[in-house]
């Protein structure tokens, strides 16, 4: 017997968006987090437009909308003199294929956004339970606290951050390098007298590698400090050294900073998970990928992990596919995972810069098994690709996704009703998609495409597609 359906270990951003996906979609699951509360910092702050997309679909973009804003434009300083602009970053401009842009939102208030939106669904939080270690066989796993009795799940997702526990019970080991060798803080701050319309950038001087930055936090009265040191410093995160970090390192004075809210240390590293799968306990987030901060790609893979992975298991559970299809998590999101960490140490080491990958909207599953393109001349959307917005016969297209469900289009052909669970849009040949039938997944990504309905129905009747 089982106390949950699905036990989720961390109530990060990753741990919340699964557990409000299998929270909508019925199935029974609770979250357990080791700490005493939710994470108190800003760190994870920027929201790519692929995640805003995800967050559309579940339930709770105008609340993150409403809690942050856009990025501001960056400032150079040197010696208390304003250098110019420089742009770390170029704006992007919605169109209808992808309507939402960057947004910027300190991670404490995007994971409270969400956990509201949890307990909204009848899901739970319970805090203060620490995994020390794992079993499993056949029928399901165990998970063993720190106090308190152990719990019983049919499946164990990992999402308890780069020193995962559930990870390390399993013997997956993490494997990678460090981005850079040099000891670095993050802090959230208050400060008098600096203007809130820039992110300030305190560049080091030639030979030297110390660096500040003071972002100002939408939403928020607050700052996020991120600051690099010399190989050997032990970073001092007390509140009365961080605010001489800022008065050694900018016009300001120590006294400016009136308050210190949150501070901690790393060193940027980037490594990946052997495995994201081992048995019926699967890894996602910071458990199986481990980012430097440059380009904002941590938080918003990790968001994209647990809604790859939350209408698998739905469907696996409630008897509807094969539990193969939980194969094809490890498939297609640890190939991503991978890209994006390359990308991340790129930007960081200064190889490349932000642009149009670092939104995520281009990142798709064409080679995936869950992929199956029957066209000989496929037109720009293709099967495994992300499925664009767009208006089909007055119709939006986000707006017919929404939803735990499966959507066919029938652009510019005929089609006979789907099966039920199979939401059906017609409509006239589409000046993104072309012409075709595009069978789109519960998580915004088209699984089959073809020019007529022949192979539609053996890819819905296959083992392990619903």
């Amino acid at each position: 017997m089982s106390d949950t359906h699905v036990l989720i270990a961390g109530a990060g951003p990753t741990g919340l968006t699964l557990g409000i996906d299998l929270a909508r979609r019925g199935v029974p699951a609770l979250i357990v987090e080791r700490a005493d509360g939710l994470f108190p910092g800003s760190r994870g702050k920027g929201l790519q437009p692929r995640t805003m997309e995800v967050f559309d679909d579940l339930g709770v973009l105008d609340r993150i909308r409403a809690g942050g804003g856009r990025y501001p434009r960056q400032m150079l300083w040197r010696d208390g003199r304003q250098l110019g602009e420089h742009r770390l970053m170029e704006p992007v401009k919605p169109t209808e294929e992808a309507p939402y842009e960057g947004w910027m939102v300190p991670q404490w208030r995007t994971q409270r956004i969400l956990r509201d939106r949890l307990e909204e669904l009848g899901g739970k939080v319970a805090l203060g339970r620490e995994v020390t270690g794992v079993t499993q066989d056949e029928e399901g796993v165990t998970a063993h606290f720190a106090a308190g009795p152990p719990l019983r799940a049919r499946y164990l997702v990992a999402a308890d951050g780069g020193r995962s526990a559930v990870r390390r019970a399993v013997g997956t080991a993490l494997t990678g390098e460090a981005v850079d060798p040099l000891p670095m803080l993050v802090a959230d701050v208050r400060i008098s007298g600096l203007d809130r319309d820039w992110w300030h950038l305190f560049p080091p001087r030639e030979g030297e590698d110390e660096f500040l930055t003071l972002c100002p936090l939408a939403g928020t009265d607050d700052f996020q400090l991120v600051a690099r040191f010399t190989e050997g410093t032990r970073v001092d995160l007390s509140p009365e050294a961080v605010p001489r970090v800022v008065a050694a390192r900018t016009h300001l004075a120590a006294e400016d900073v009136t308050e210190v809210l949150w501070a901690s240390d790393f060193r940027p590293r980037a490594a990946l998970a052997d495995r994201f799968r081992v048995g019926r306990v699967f890894l996602a987030g910071d458990a199986a990928h481990v980012h430097s901060p440059a380009g904002g790609q941590g938080l918003n893979t990790s968001v994209q992990d647990a809604y790859n992975l939350g209408w698998k298991l739905d469907a696996v559970l409630s008897g509807g596919a094969d539990a193969s299809l939980l194969d094809s998590y490890e498939e297609e999101r640890r190939t991503v995972a991978a890209a994006m960490l390359g990308l991340s140490t790129r930007i960081h080491r200064g190889e490349a810069k932000r642009g149009g990958a670092t939104l995520q909207l281009d990142l798709g599953y064409r080679g995936s098994s869950l992929s199956a393109e029957t066209r000989t001349e496929p037109g720009p959307v293709r099967a495994g690709d992300r499925a664009p917005d767009g208006r089909v016969g007055g119709v939006r297209l986000f707006d017919a996704f929404r939803g735990p469900h499966w959507t066919l289009l029938a652009l510019g052909t005929d089609v006979p009703e789907p099966p039920a669970g199979v939401r059906l849009v017609r409509g006239p040949s589409h000046r993104t998609y072309g012409t075709g039938l595009f069978l789109v997944r519960p998580d915004g990504y088209v699984g089959w495409a073809g020019g007529t309905p022949d192979g539609l129905g053996a890819y819905l009747a296959r083992p392990g597609r619903h």
